[in-house]
């Protein structure tokens, strides 16, 4: 089963605060539910990757952000509205993304990535994780992210290409372009 949540994100400290921020990123989220480019991407890179989650991560803010849309191979998957992990996210690895990073890994238990990465994944669930940058020129609008949940995956140079093709093909939809342009 696919399907976009269309719930509200849940509160954090940031939004609360910022009362015109959470209106944005709800308004985000309302027009990408309603952009079919956007809708059809990752349902379609969730099927194919036979993935638990696919999902798209706005930077509201520089390497703040938040799941603004979701495509599920399950409801008990959705993660809409978490905020990621900024203490981890590093102008290091914005630069990264900005020049085009694909991050593909199999296994978050066995993958030599950093401790507060490996538990903000566990977190969320994910045993393996694909991740390309959303370029809209040459901003970093957000990424688009692969989850399987209930195992480790070898992500295969098919599975990569095909997520490549979903962020160029969503750089251009209306939705993400017009949050782009502001």
């Amino acid at each position: 089963m696919q399907q976009s949540s269309s719930e509200k994100p849940s509160p954090d400290p940031v939004s609360r605060a910022d009362p015109g921020l959470q209106r944005i990123i709800t308004q985000l989220s309302t027009t990408l539910e309603r952009d079919s480019q956007v809708v059809t991407v990752t349902r379609d890179l969730q099927h194919k990757l036979k993935a638990d989650r696919v999902l798209l991560y706005y930077f509201y803010r520089p390497w703040k952000g938040r799941v603004t849309f979701e495509a599920l191979s399950d409801p008990q998957f959705s993660i809409f509205g978490s905020t990621g992990p900024d203490e981890c996210f590093t102008d290091e690895y914005a630069a990264l993304y900005l020049a085009g990073r694909i991050r593909a890994i199999a296994d978050i238990e066995t993958e030599p990535i950093a401790d507060c990465h490996r538990n903000f994944l566990r977190e969320m669930r994910v045993q393996a994780n694909l991740v390309v940058p959303v370029l809209v020129g040459d901003d970093l609008w957000g990424l688009l992210v692969a989850h399987h949940c209930q195992s480790p995956h070898v992500w295969t140079d098919d599975d990569i290409a095909a997520v490549l093709y979903g962020a160029e093909t969503l750089a251009i939809a209306p939705s993400i372009r017009s949050r782009a342009e502001r």
